[in-house]
């Protein structure tokens, strides 16, 4: 079975020496890129695109967009855990043209974007990024609608965050698009979801003690190590004294709270 990463890979399209080789094994699977094909879709007209409402411009580049293939694949076709995707390349190739010809522009107008450190299945440190982007849909008489997708990766060089801007315009393509997949629904299989590892209190130490953690967080935090009954574990507290960390949180928070650090 891949990794998260190998999958957020070739999700964004990239071969291992794209990706700097330190994120790959070396054993990793092939990337074999999709031979893109001209879609036959015309170019608008002299005139330009009718001047109508974004959503029925954005209807008519749906209807244009009847499907799109899985054309590439990662690995050998046949050998054990390959598969073959979509890729973003793919679906530009089809709604470029389709939003040139009805005049709609697709633009990001907005990110938000975290990031956690974690590691993969063979222990490697990587990091996952998650965005939430805000789309702009603007059709041929300027009016727009706003949308979101969520893009998620991850990576141990430096291409996480394009990788999941990649996989966040892809989703919003395919699903804003109404464009069918052919994929497995997701109740034909069943997972069950194992017991999560407990963060240990020491380790929320740092980010406690750090001023430019909010209030908020702070609060967040109480309630994780709440959940987890952690609240009496003893910790080494920000001037080297021992304190219970449901104390220290709770004496920061009130501080920061009282500072206006919301």
């Amino acid at each position: 079975m891949n990794t998260i990463q190998e999958r957020a890979a070739a999700a964004a399209g990239r071969t291992a020496e794209e990706r700097n080789d330190e994120s790959a094994p070396a054993d990793a699977p092939e990337y074999t890129p999709e031979k893109l094909s001209d879609p036959g879709i015309p170019e608008p007209g002299a005139d330009g695109p009718e001047q109508v409402p974004v959503h029925v411009a954005w209807s008519r580049v749906m209807g244009t967009v009847r499907g799109i293939a899985k054309g590439a694949w990662y690995g050998r076709a046949g050998e054990r855990g390959s598969y073959q995707f979509r890729g973003v390349d793919a679906a530009l190739n089809a709604f470029g043209p389709a939003c040139r010809l009805h005049g709609v522009l697709v633009l990001p107008v907005k990110t938000d974007a975290a990031y956690r450190d974690v590691k993969t299945s063979t222990g490697k440190s990587s990091r996952e990024c998650t965005v939430t982007v805000t789309y702009r849909i603007v059709g041929p008489a300027g009016d727009f609608l706003e949308v979101q997708s969520v893009g998620e990766s991850m990576d141990s060089a430096d291409k996480g965050t394009a990788k999941a801007l990649s996989t966040s315009l892809r989703s919003l393509l395919l699903l804003g698009g109404l464009v069918p997949t052919d994929d497995p629904e997701p109740d034909s299989s069943y997972v069950e979801r194992g017991e999560a590892p407990v963060r240990p209190a020491v380790s929320y130490v740092d980010e406690i003690c750090d001023p430019r953690t909010s209030a908020g967080r702070l609060r967040q935090i109480h309630h994780e190590l709440k959940t987890a009954r952690q609240l009496g574990a003893l910790v080494t507290n920000e001037t080297g004294g021992e304190e219970a960390i449901g104390d220290l949180v709770v004496r920061l928070g009130k501080e920061r709270a009282a500072g206006g650090a919301e």
